[in-house]
């Protein structure tokens, strides 16, 4: 079976499970929780593809103390891959009167608890079970009252992964990368990852997102490298046994989860916003590009400082790639960490910037750091804005057009999710708190800030959200008080609109007809909600395009299952165009004639307009000419995005327009001013197959875009592969990913041993996708080579089967590892089935398969008993 097909059979698999198996499993960033065990809170049910689950109640934790400040002094052990720390806590009682103080601190070691009682440490006793830290304080304390508890203690966050099934990799709060520096190519680093609750991991606290507190933190580290936390660095000190700790301190309240630290050697290129630093740490080699890798970084603050009316309000802003980052990137206030990727030379900004990352974290600062979700059921307060504001700023920087296509890639993500997992965006049940980090809470809660937004009016969404951040900055909170900041400042009871899209699974499914009465002059629009969930409540604009060329705007509301709407016209229009506005977050088909997506493909004005219509006429282009024009003009559009998908889409090969039509593609892959158009008109000839292609493929290997080189080099693999081996041998010294892809995907094929030690140094250094398709390839190299190149590569494969951190990088390797079984078992069954005076020769060769297969077969059954991942194990054993 093609390893593709059983990646996907295994991420549904995974994705399935996690959504109807009512155990604990893992996901990403989990860390110790009561939420998995906590049976006497009350159950509820929640529903996922058909299925009912019972799910507990997700209450926001109590409090029951309250940390003002955390001061941390921290210094690290390599050898131990230990956090060797002393924490500092003033801590009140929230309310209550209390004894006593119950702290997070996952895999510890506890040498000291005391109270800080002037210059004294008075011992406090205390109980720990390796998850929490129980302290029995000398008196009882009202919440007029502070007292300071003094830790002295030592963190083991891979000893803890080894000790507790539910903390892996993803949450184990610090990490240590490259530690013992065996690995060349890496530099060795040390990083934290908050979200969720994996702080606890490396220092004591209150690991909930409901806390809050300012924070210091002595970092002492080898003089070589540099630091990073919240806040400012105060200053740096020397020191007599030759370290260097730096001091940070943030004098603004946070949340746990929020609190961050880099160790590693970076530039540091500076910036300025009004009075604060912002900075961008990049690794040495990419300093030249700093400002270009977080682009627009300062037009993002001074937009949403003015946007949101309320300035940026931290200490500094600081930006930050490491190695093997856990996640895309984190919000840490002030402190942003990003994956290794975002790391990027001009030539590559050229096919994908990061302006979508960089707005999302920034408006985190507002929507997660200032203002914070109280609960993780509470999250899309945090994460739908940020996600939100990515469409803000492309409409902002790059006019709506753009941002309407981000957005229609958000719709697609949720929907595609919403075929699996149906849930609430806000759901407070729910079996694992990661859960809540998906499509649903992001892209799906983004897209209904933009129907709240156009529901209410630019004018009352901006000024009710500016109230939101005013109101509850420095504050947690729950879905409510959004709500009910929106109803104080439109006057209008919104709970339909909040229970129906942020608390209610699903969303519509629409059928749209339409028909024109001639004798009654009089045009009908059906709606129809084909959905099984609640029926929908759909205010929406209709544009009418009357025959004299006049447009009309009928405002409706749907509110039923079959609803339809009557509009006196004295002409059959040219092109009814329901919601015209294309702001609906719904799965629609539409009843319309194709003359009619042809005149809204040319008429209508947004990009949404544009691509429906395209997406629509795209089957009919071989028996309708006027589609078909309609088709060839759209490869002229403004935007790209239309370009690219008319590229997508057209008719190239059939007679009555083929010259025209691939004229104008040649003419597109040379010459259009987007790489990503340039890259498809290249697909669409490639498609063709024909060698009178070649010299454009030859041409475009030497485009300033990556995108473009990687495409152009394989079509000239599948037309000219003699020419293709010669560019490939030329570029093997790039290190971008796309080159370095299709350069493995030719060696593959047609490279000869001596290309072995390409696979093997690059796979030193891969990462995340070029590491999958790396060990794809290589598997594939490898089963042409013979004994000689497996007695070398096997090791290799083997290794990344049970030691890559990522679970899909160690299928994909097993998986090459059978496919290289397949063929020796293939070569066995060849050989058996001859006969004749080369028996004997046969039978040797014979033997020697008999004893690789073998081989073979012990390492792949080596591999699966020693996986950790529990669906990776249950997929192992069903495979």
């Amino acid at each position: 079976m093609n390893k593709y097909v059983l990646l996907n059979m295994l991420l549904s698999l995974l994705v399935w499970s996690s959504c109807t198996t009512p155990t604990v499993l893992q996901n990403s960033e989990n860390t110790t929780s009561t939420e998995s065990i906590n049976e006497s809170i009350p159950i509820g049910v929640i529903s996922s593809h058909n299925d009912t689950i019972v799910y507990p109640y997700r209450a926001t934790k109590k409090r029951i103390n309250d940390i003002l400040h955390t001061e941390l002094a921290v210094q690290f052990d390599w050898d131990k891959t230990s956090v060797i720390g002393q924490a500092t806590l003033q801590v009140k009682p929230y309310y209550y009167p209390t004894s006593s103080l119950s702290l997070d601190a996952k895999g510890f070691d506890i040498y000291k608890v005391a109270l800080i009682q002037g210059t004294q440490k008075k011992p406090l006793a205390f109980e720990y079970d390796s998850l929490q830290l129980h302290i029995q304080l000398p008196r009882t304390y009202t919440k007029d009252e502070t007292y300071t508890v003094f830790i002295d203690y030592e963190a083991f966050p891979d000893r803890l992964i080894e000790q507790n099934n539910y903390i892996t990799y993803d949450n184990k709060g610090l990490y240590f990368i490259n530690a013992d520096g065996s690995h060349p190519s890496k530099p060795k680093q040390i990083w934290t990852q908050g979200e969720t609750e994996a702080n606890s991991c490396w220092f004591p606290t209150i690991d909930s997102p409901n806390e809050e507190f300012t924070q210091e933190l002595y970092i002492t580290v080898q003089p070589h490298y540099i630091t990073l936390s919240n806040g400012k660095l105060i200053r740096s000190q020397s020191n007599s046994d030759g370290t260097r700790t730096d001091y940070w301190k943030q004098t603004l309240n946070h949340a746990p989860y929020l609190v961050a630290l880099v160790v590693g050697e970076f530039a540091v290129v500076k910036d300025k916003w009004r009075d604060i630093e912002v900075n961008y740490y990049v690794e040495k080699e990419y300093a030249p590009y700093a400002k270009n890798i977080y682009g627009n970084t300062i037009e993002m603050m001074d937009f949403f400082s003015e946007l949101l009316q309320y300035d940026y309000p931290w200490e500094q802003y600081a930006q930050i790639p490491v190695r093997d980052y856990v996640a895309g990137a984190m919000e840490n206030t002030g402190a942003v960490i990003y994956y290794e990727g975002v790391q990027r030379t001009d030539r590559e900004l050229i096919d994908a910037n990061n302006e979508d990352i960089v707005a999302h974290e920034l408006v985190h600062h507002w929507f997660g750091d200032l203002v914070t979700a109280e609960s993780w059921s509470n999250l899309p307060l945090n994460e739908a804005f940020a996600t939100y504001g990515e469409y803000l700023w492309f409409e902002h920087k790059y006019g709506r057009a753009e941002a309407d296509y981000h957005l229609m890639q958000d719709l697609n993500a949720y929907l595609s999710e919403a075929e699996i997992k149906k849930v609430p965006i806000f759901r407070f049940h729910y079996e694992d708190r990661e859960d809540m980090f998906d499509r649903h809470s992001y892209q799906k809660g983004g897209r209904v800030m933009h129907i709240l937004r156009k529901y209410v009016g630019d004018g009352a969404f901006f000024e009710a959200v500016g109230k939101y951040v005013n109101r509850h900055a420095f504050e947690s909170v729950e879905v409510h008080n959004l709500r009910l900041v929106f109803e104080e400042v439109t006057g209008e009871d919104l709970n339909w609109f909040f229970n129906q899209w942020f608390l209610t699974e699903g969303h519509p499914v629409l059928e749209i007809k339409q028909t024109y009465n001639q004798e009654e002059k009089q045009q009908e629009i059906t709606v129809l909600q084909k959905q099984k969930e609640n029926i929908f409540r759909l205010p929406m604009v209709i544009d009418i395009y009357h025959a004299d060329g006049k447009v009309e705007r009928k405002n409706i509301e749907v509110t039923e299952a079959s609803h339809t709407f009557s509009f006196a016209v004295d002409e059959a229009p040219k092109l009814v165009n329901v919601d015209a506005e294309k702001f609906l977050l719904a799965d629609k088909t539409e009843d319309k004639s194709l003359e009619m997506f042809a005149y809204q493909l040319d008429n209508a004005p947004l990009f949404l307009d544009k691509y429906e219509a395209i997406l629509k006429m795209a089957r009919y282009q071989r028996d309708n000419p006027v589609v078909h024009s309609a088709m060839f003009n759209a490869l002229d559009a403004d935007f790209w995005a239309i370009r690219k998908l008319a590229l997508e889409r057209i008719e190239a090969n059939f007679e009555d327009s083929n010259e025209m039509v691939l004229e104008k593609i040649r003419m597109m892959a040379t010459q259009d001013d987007k790489s990503l158009v340039r890259a498809a008109a290249l697909e669409k000839l490639g498609e063709l197959q024909d060698t009178v292609y070649v010299p454009i493929f030859q041409k475009a290997v030497n485009d300033s875009s990556y995108l473009v080189m990687a495409t152009a080099l394989r079509y000239l693999n599948d037309l000219a592969p003699e020419k293709a081996l010669d560019f490939a041998i030329q570029l093997e010294s790039d290190t971008n990913p796309k080159i370095v892809n299709i350069v493995s995907k030719i060696y593959a094929e047609k490279g000869e041993i001596d290309k072995q030690t390409y696979f093997e140094e690059r796979l030193v250094s891969s990462t995340g996708n070029n590491r999958y398709t790396l060990v794809e390839f290589y598997g594939d190299f490898l089963s042409r080579m013979g004994d000689k190149a497996l007695d070398k590569g096997l090791p290799t494969l083997e290794q990344i089967a049970i030691g890559d951190k990522n679970w899909w990088i160690r299928l994909n390797a097993t998986q090459s590892i059978t496919s290289i079984l397949e063929v020796y078992l293939e070569k066995r069954k060849l050989l058996t089935s001859l006969s004749g005076k080369e028996s004997e020769v046969i039978n040797k060769q014979v033997h020697r398969l008999d004893e690789r297969i073998e081989q073979l077969s012990s390492k792949i059954a080596d591999i699966k008993a020693k996986e950790t991942h529990e669906k990776l194990q249950y997929y192992y054993q069903n495979m």
